[in-house]
Parts: C-alpha cells; sequence; structure tokens
C-alpha cells in the first residue's frame, strides 16, 4: 500500500502496526477528539427519514442559517462536499490567471488543484518570512502574524512581472501544517495586489471570537475574495463531508453551475444547521485546546532532538533530528500510534512531523511513546 500524502489513513496504519484500524490511535488528522457533538448525531437520527428525497439543490435553509452565523445573505454562501470540493472551483478560478502565489509548505490538496487546472505556481516556502522577519522557525512572534507585505512582494519577488489583474494568491490562516496565524491586517492589503485571494480558514474555528484573524467581514467589499470553511475538523465529523465558501453571490452562481448537484448529503445539511448552532460544544473546544496544546507542547520541547513550533491550531508541528520515517513505523509497530510524516511537504522532508491536540491521557501516551522510541 502506498504511502499516504494525507493523515488519517488508518488503513495503511494498519498494515504497517498489523493490526485492525480501529486500533490506531491516530495523531496524523487533525481532529478535534471531543466530537462528534451530540447535536449533530441527534440531528442525523432525527432527519434518518430524508434519506428517501433529494436534497434541496439550493440549500436554501442551510445556506440562510451560515449566513445568519456570519450576518450575511445567504446568497453569498455555498456549501460543500467538504471545503475540499470547493477548492476544487478555486482552484478552476486561480488557474485562469497568469501566475498563482502559493504560501508553503501547502496542504496537499492545493497542489491537487492547480495543477489539475493547469495553473501557473509560484511558491513562496513561509520560511523565508519568517528568516525575513528575524524570526526562528519556532519563534511566538512569528506566530502572531507574519510580514507577508514583505513576503509576496518584494522587489526580488517572482511576481512582479505580473500586474495586479494578472495574479492570484491562495493561502491558509491557521496556516498548514507550521499553526502560524497571519493577522487579518496583513492578507487584507493583497486585496489591492491580487485579482483573486482564496483563503482557506479551515483551522480558524479553533480560537475563539475575539481572538479569530478571519476576512469574512471583507467579503462584502471585495468580489476578489474567496472564504473556506470547514466544519468537519472543529466538530470531528470528517466522515460527513461539509464545508462552506463565502464570497460573491456571482462567483458562486458559477461554482454550481460547474459541479455535480446535491454535493451535501440530507444528513450532512441536518447536522450542520445543528452544530453552527451549538454554543456549548463550541465554548467546551474553547476551553479544552488553549491548556492541551501548551502541555503538549511543553512535553515535546523537553525531549532531546525534537523542536514544536507554537501553534494557533488544534496541532503541532515538530522538527526531529533522526529520521521522522523510521520514527513513525517504531511508533506504529511498537505502540500502535500514528503521527503525520511530512514527506508530502517538499520544504519538510523527514525532519518533520505534525500531531493533533488530542486528550491529556492520549498526548501523554504519544509522549512516552516517542520518547521510548528515540531511544530504540
Amino acid at each position: 500500500m502506498a504511502q499516504p500524502v494525507h493523515g488519517g489513513n488508518l488503513a495503511w496504519a494498519a498494515t504497517i502496526a498489523g493490526c485492525p484500524p480501529d486500533a490506531i490511535i491516530d495523531f496524523s488528522a487533525s481532529i478535534s477528539p471531543l466530537g462528534p457533538p451530540k447535536s449533530a448525531m441527534s440531528a442525523i437520527v432525527a432527519n434518518l427519514a430524508s434519506l428517501s428525497h433529494y436534497p434541496d439543490p439550493d440549500y436554501r435553509e442551510l445556506r440562510m442559517a451560515i449566513g445568519k452565523l456570519h450576518q450575511l445573505s445567504p446568497d453569498w454562501i455555498l456549501p460543500g462536499n467538504g471545503s475540499a470540493e470547493l477548492l476544487t472551483w478555486a482552484g478552476w478560478d486561480l488557474a485562469t490567471l497568469a501566475a498563482t502565489a502559493l504560501v508553503t509548505p501547502a496542504f496537499g490538496d492545493y497542489w491537487r488543484a492547480l495543477k489539475a487546472f493547469d495553473a501557473n505556481i509560484h511558491p513562496f516556502p513561509i520560511f523565508g518570512a519568517c528568516q525575513e522577519l528575524g524570526a526562528s522557525q519556532g519563534d511566538s512572534a512569528s506566530a502572531q502574524g507574519l510580514g507577508l507585505r514583505n513576503f509576496l512582494l518584494s522587489a526580488q519577488s517572482s511576481l512582479h512581472s505580473y500586474s495586479p489583474s494578472e495574479r492570484g494568491l491562495l493561502l491558509n490562516n491557521p496556516h498548514n501544517p507550521t499553526g502560524k496565524l497571519f493577522k487579518n491586517e496583513s492578507i487584507a492589503p493583497y486585496l489591492d495586489e491580487f485579482a483573486l485571494v482564496v483563503v482557506d480558514e479551515a483551522f480558524m474555528d479553533f480560537l475563539p471570537p475575539e481572538q479569530q484573524q478571519s476576512l469574512i467581514p471583507l467579503v462584502a467589499k471585495y468580489p476578489n475574495l474567496v472564504i473556506l470553511r470547514s466544519l468537519t475538523k472543529f466538530y470531528s465529523l470528517p466522515g460527513l463531508r461539509l464545508g462552506y465558501a463565502i464570497s460573491h453571490p456571482d462567483r458562486l452562481k458559477l461554482w454550481q453551475s460547474r459541479r455535480d448537484p446535491w454535493p451535501v448529503s440530507n444528513l450532512a445539511a441536518a447536522a450542520a444547521m445543528a452544530i453552527i448552532q451549538d454554543t456549548a460544544f463550541q465554548q467546551q473546544t474553547w476551553d479544552w485546546l488553549p491548556k492541551a496544546r501548551e502541555q503538549l507542547f511543553t512535553s515535546l520541547s523537553q525531549l532531546p532532538g525534537l523542536q514544536p513550533w507554537e501553534s494557533a491550531a488544534n496541532f503541532l508541528l515538530v522538527q526531529c533530528t533522526s529520521s521522522v520515517q523510521q520514527l513513525q513505523h517504531r511508533l506504529l509497530q511498537q505502540h500502535r500510534i500514528l503521527i503525520r510524516d511530512c514527506l508530502s511537504f517538499p520544504e519538510l522532508g523527514d525532519s518533520y512531523f505534525r500531531v493533533a491536540v488530542k486528550s491529556p491521557r492520549e498526548n501523554e501516551q504519544l509522549v512516552n511513546a516517542i520518547a521510548q522510541s528515540l531511544i530504540n
């Protein structure tokens, strides 16, 4: 079985560990350990009878619920079969431009979506931004908002040969896999310098509202802005496949015309309308994550040869002085624990791994297992 490109491939992990997939403790997929919320499960059960009917092709009720959440007209909302489906249509739009700037290391689906439509990709390694700011890779100052203006449009930038109307930008915030958070004022100026700016905010929900750096408030002013959101990571529903895009209605109508009908199931739509109103679950997550993440960061920092990055999301990127691929196999074979190697990120290779923040007990298991595996 081929080495997985994404995290969460338990079938592959089980072949290495020699055990059933459900015996693996999965730190490779950045999914909340607190869910799925009871509100989602109740909504799914209550709507089982809807399986005998096609979904509303316009998803009017769902769009109204999401629009109310963000104080937007439902015309500015497009639900999708996970944010990955919506990323495909964003990739199509970006590929119509002469050049697309991509902040790297980048989620593998960004490359997929852009290459599928033969986009002219200009990678911009985030490590360059850290160095330009005089910040080390693990420096907390870089986590508070990298200097994107100096980073993407410096005098040496390959984008200078293109006019603003010819170039696009794709990035995520918080950034995956580093966990760095860009301040919204560091991204917003690009809305005047790029014909299309796509910001994947899949992990933004993990920050409480007062700490979020979302550009959603700017979509009504900038028709060239697209925001992608996921409902699967925060609410631990990756198998349900649900996300949504926020952008100008004209763009979303075009996307709707391109795709297959009924991409979101009735059960997914029902669960979505329930969870976005589940304020108790949301608060539980915001109460749990900072302490759990800090404890895991501290514990990993104390192990020889490891340097975790400070993160605003529910995962940690960790630099390792030994082979991560060997460590990954030891953890699977000896402890049935799966970490996310970074071989699919060319900038990171075999020197980094990523781990989700899970329950205190599971985090402790991970740290103890890594400590034993590094000795062997």
